[in-house]
Protein backbone atom coordinates (compact mmCIF):
# COMPACT_ATOMS: atom_id res chain seq x y z
CA UNK A 1 0.00 0.00 0.00
CA UNK A 2 1.75 3.57 -0.75
CA UNK A 3 1.71 6.12 1.63
CA UNK A 4 1.15 9.78 1.09
CA UNK A 5 2.85 12.64 2.44
CA UNK A 6 2.52 16.10 2.21
CA UNK A 7 5.43 17.72 -0.19
CA UNK A 8 7.70 20.41 2.04
CA UNK A 9 9.78 22.55 0.04
CA UNK A 10 11.49 23.71 2.24
CA UNK A 11 12.34 19.71 3.00
CA UNK A 12 13.46 19.35 -0.31
CA UNK A 13 15.58 21.96 -0.57
CA UNK A 14 17.41 20.97 2.59
CA UNK A 15 18.02 17.73 1.43
CA UNK A 16 19.16 18.57 -1.94
CA UNK A 17 21.68 21.32 0.11
CA UNK A 18 22.62 17.95 1.46
CA UNK A 19 23.60 15.98 -0.97
CA UNK A 20 25.43 18.86 -3.16
CA UNK A 21 27.54 18.98 -0.20
CA UNK A 22 28.24 15.27 -0.07
CA UNK A 23 28.92 15.32 -3.68
CA UNK A 24 31.61 17.95 -2.93
CA UNK A 25 33.20 16.24 -0.23
CA UNK A 26 31.92 18.80 2.42
CA UNK A 27 29.90 17.25 5.41
CA UNK A 28 30.08 20.95 7.11
CA UNK A 29 27.52 22.60 7.73
CA UNK A 30 26.42 25.36 5.16
CA UNK A 31 27.60 28.45 6.96
CA UNK A 32 30.89 28.10 8.92
CA UNK A 33 32.55 30.74 11.10
CA UNK A 34 34.90 33.00 8.79
CA UNK A 35 32.69 32.63 5.58
CA UNK A 36 32.15 36.26 4.79
CA UNK A 37 28.06 35.65 4.12
CA UNK A 38 27.16 39.10 5.44
CA UNK A 39 23.77 40.09 6.97
CA UNK A 40 21.76 43.09 7.46
CA UNK A 41 20.85 44.40 11.10
CA UNK A 42 16.91 45.56 11.35
CA UNK A 43 17.15 49.52 11.76
CA UNK A 44 14.69 52.04 12.57
CA UNK A 45 15.22 55.55 12.02
CA UNK A 46 13.09 58.42 13.57
CA UNK A 47 13.26 62.17 13.75
CA UNK A 48 11.95 64.80 16.22
CA UNK A 49 12.62 69.03 16.51
CA UNK A 50 16.53 68.67 17.70
CA UNK A 51 17.74 65.16 16.29
CA UNK A 52 17.71 61.78 13.91
CA UNK A 53 17.93 59.01 15.71
CA UNK A 54 19.09 55.28 14.14
CA UNK A 55 18.37 52.67 15.85
CA UNK A 56 20.39 49.25 14.86
CA UNK A 57 19.68 45.58 16.43
CA UNK A 58 22.58 44.19 16.92
CA UNK A 59 22.16 41.61 19.52
CA UNK A 60 25.34 39.50 19.64
CA UNK A 61 27.86 41.44 18.56
CA UNK A 62 30.21 43.64 20.75
CA UNK A 63 30.43 47.48 20.56
CA UNK A 64 33.96 47.33 19.63
CA UNK A 65 33.33 45.44 17.05
CA UNK A 66 31.39 48.11 15.05
CA UNK A 67 32.17 50.94 12.94
CA UNK A 68 30.66 54.32 12.50
CA UNK A 69 31.39 56.66 10.08
CA UNK A 70 29.91 60.31 9.11
CA UNK A 71 30.94 61.28 5.56
CA UNK A 72 29.54 63.35 2.73
CA UNK A 73 25.93 63.09 4.62
CA UNK A 74 25.78 59.45 4.59
CA UNK A 75 25.67 57.32 7.84
CA UNK A 76 27.16 54.17 7.52
CA UNK A 77 27.50 51.40 10.07
CA UNK A 78 29.92 48.17 9.55
CA UNK A 79 31.13 45.72 11.87
CA UNK A 80 30.93 41.32 12.89
CA UNK A 81 28.86 38.76 14.20
CA UNK A 82 31.25 36.07 15.50
CA UNK A 83 30.11 32.63 16.32
CA UNK A 84 30.88 32.30 19.73
CA UNK A 85 32.22 28.78 19.89
CA UNK A 86 33.87 27.70 16.60
CA UNK A 87 35.11 24.40 17.78
CA UNK A 88 31.80 23.41 18.79
CA UNK A 89 30.11 23.81 15.32
CA UNK A 90 30.11 20.13 14.09
CA UNK A 91 27.71 20.15 17.35
CA UNK A 92 25.13 22.57 16.33
CA UNK A 93 21.86 20.68 14.87
CA UNK A 94 20.55 24.12 13.30
CA UNK A 95 21.92 27.52 12.44
CA UNK A 96 19.59 30.25 12.13
CA UNK A 97 21.58 33.57 13.63
CA UNK A 98 23.52 35.04 10.87
CA UNK A 99 26.57 35.88 11.70
CA UNK A 100 29.73 37.49 9.66
CA UNK A 101 30.29 41.32 8.39
CA UNK A 102 27.37 44.21 7.82
CA UNK A 103 27.25 46.93 6.41
CA UNK A 104 24.29 49.56 6.46
CA UNK A 105 24.70 53.27 5.00
CA UNK A 106 21.65 55.93 5.59
CA UNK A 107 21.89 59.17 3.50
CA UNK A 108 21.05 61.92 5.50
CA UNK A 109 20.34 65.43 5.37
CA UNK A 110 22.47 68.74 5.02
CA UNK A 111 20.82 69.70 8.22
CA UNK A 112 22.70 67.19 10.56
CA UNK A 113 25.51 68.68 12.98
CA UNK A 114 28.71 65.80 12.44
CA UNK A 115 30.36 67.00 15.10
CA UNK A 116 28.00 66.47 17.69
CA UNK A 117 26.92 62.86 16.78
CA UNK A 118 26.89 60.39 19.76
CA UNK A 119 26.30 56.97 19.74
CA UNK A 120 25.03 54.38 22.20
CA UNK A 121 25.02 50.56 22.85
CA UNK A 122 22.18 49.61 25.40
CA UNK A 123 20.84 45.61 25.70
CA UNK A 124 22.28 44.55 22.62
CA UNK A 125 20.41 47.86 20.69
CA UNK A 126 23.02 50.20 18.80
CA UNK A 127 21.79 53.77 19.00
CA UNK A 128 23.34 56.36 16.77
CA UNK A 129 22.20 60.39 17.96
CA UNK A 130 22.72 63.12 14.81
CA UNK A 131 21.57 66.26 15.97
CA UNK A 132 20.43 69.18 13.75
CA UNK A 133 21.96 72.14 13.34
CA UNK A 134 20.26 75.05 15.13
CA UNK A 135 19.34 77.14 12.41
CA UNK A 136 17.82 73.86 11.05
CA UNK A 137 15.67 73.07 13.82
CA UNK A 138 12.04 74.09 13.57
CA UNK A 139 11.02 78.15 14.15
CA UNK A 140 7.77 79.43 15.66
CA UNK A 141 6.93 82.61 13.74
CA UNK A 142 4.09 84.88 14.87
CA UNK A 143 2.12 86.63 12.50
CA UNK A 144 1.50 89.71 13.43
CA UNK A 145 -2.21 91.48 12.53
CA UNK A 146 -2.15 95.46 11.64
Amino acid sequence: MAMLSRWDPFREFARVQDEMSRALGDERLPFRAGDSVGWTPACDIYEDGEEIVVRAELAGVEPVDVEIRFENGVLTLKGERKLEKEDRRENYHRLELSYGTFTRAFSMPATIDSEKIRAESKQGVLLVHLPKKPEAQPKSIQVNVS
